[in-house]
């Protein structure tokens, strides 16, 4: 399989480029590059030291590590954040802590959400009457049981 390459500028000496925890992964690690509690329902946006350059078609959804969710209950607040192709900002997670009684520390260096880099080309919306029938129809919101 052929990599994509994403060119990435290091904003802050500290700053850890993404990187895949295991081969095969999808989703590469972003790490702070400060040191912050988060107490029970606090939100904090945190930076991660580093721009990405990604190409017109393609986009980055930053997502929860899902270890720090099951085990201390941190979110995104806008899960999935948006990187759009044009953006070349610092990337930033909006970290939530939704453990009602214990605060969350986070070191600098720490892995605090993931990087997914996915196709997503612009469209035309085209406005019709109606749209063809599907078996699914309209049916949404839990139709598919528990």
């Amino acid at each position: 399989m052929t990599k994509k390459r994403v060119e990435v500028v290091r904003l802050e000496q500290n700053a850890k480029l993404p990187q895949y925890a295991h081969a095969g992964d999808n989703g590469a690690d972003l790490s702070s590059t400060i040191e912050l509690t988060l107490k029970p329902f606090e939100r904090a946006l945190v930076p991660c030291g580093v721009s990405i350059a990604l190409d017109e078609d393609h986009a980055g959804l930053v997502v929860p590590r899902s270890g720090l969710a099951a085990r201390h209950g941190i979110s995104i607040v806008n899960a999935p954040g948006l990187i759009d192709s044009n953006y070349r900002g610092e990337i930033k997670v909006i970290l939530i802590n939704l453990d009602p009684k214990h605060d969350f520390h986070i070191n600098v260096g720490d892995r605090i959400a993931q990087l997914v880099i996915v196709k997503a080309p612009q469209v035309t919306f085209n406005e019709v009457n109606e749209l063809d029938i599907t078996q699914r129809a309209e049916n949404g919101f839990g139709s598919s049981g528990v």
